[in-house]
């Protein structure tokens, strides 16, 4: 379970406890779960080795991709905007972090795009115009199907809560589910009990072999 738009050193540490794959911060200041530097250091320095680390951008230049992932010690970055191929080998190679790309999922052709990104994770995530992730909106999880074969692991999000999330991992069988909305008691701030709800339900998901 990756949780995303982390913003406080508490909320990080509770999805630690709780068995978090990933804690995300977003480096993308029109977002409402805009993470300050100073504060992703501090979450940085305190979670490293518990927990990934993950930040997400959208179309930053690439030495503001490398600095921020040097301070904040990340060890994923995700990239959410129009970024390239080129561009997301670069940034894994500057910063020696894993790579996620990112897609908005409009329709088949945003699963299928993703195939020219040979990156470490793909991530699919709900669309809605103007937005970039954080849409609290689900995706047509039936798409998922049309990724080829040795594609690489697939990271779902969009619209995830604890009463969605089982149905999620039923549907797409993905190798982690990436929340931020769904266990919020505000943009940017975790509510610790929707936090153990949605752990708990993604917990009882079974995957059809």
């Amino acid at each position: 379970m990756k949780i995303c738009g982390v913003t406080r050193l508490e909320d990080a540490e509770l999805a630690a406890t709780l068995g978090a794959w990933a804690v995300g911060m977003v480096f993308y200041e029109p977002s409402t779960r805009s993470c300050g530097v100073s504060e992703a250091e501090l979450i940085g320095a305190a979670m490293q080795r518990r927990v990934e680390l993950a930040g997400v951008f959208v179309n930053a230049p690439l030495e503001e991709v490398v600095d921020v992932s040097q301070r904040a010690r990340l060890t994923l970055v995700q990239l959410h905007g129009e970024e390239g191929p080129a561009y997301c080998s670069e940034v894994a190679r500057r910063t020696g972090a894993r790579t996620i790309k990112a897609a908005s999922v409009k329709g088949l052709y945003s699963v299928r795009d993703l195939e020219r990104f040979h990156t470490d994770f793909h991530l699919l995530d709900g669309h809605a115009p103007g937005l970039r992730g954080g849409t609290g909106r689900t995706f047509d999880w039936s798409l998922v199907a049309a990724r080829h074969h040795g594609a690489p692991p697939l990271i779902i999000g969009g619209g995830l809560d604890p009463d969605s999330v089982a149905d999620a991992v039923e549907a797409t069988a993905p190798y982690a589910v990436d929340v931020a909305s769904g266990v919020e008691a505000a943009p940017g701030v975790k509510d610790p009990e929707r936090m153990r709800a949605f752990f708990e339900a993604a917990a009882k998901a079974t995957v059809a072999s």
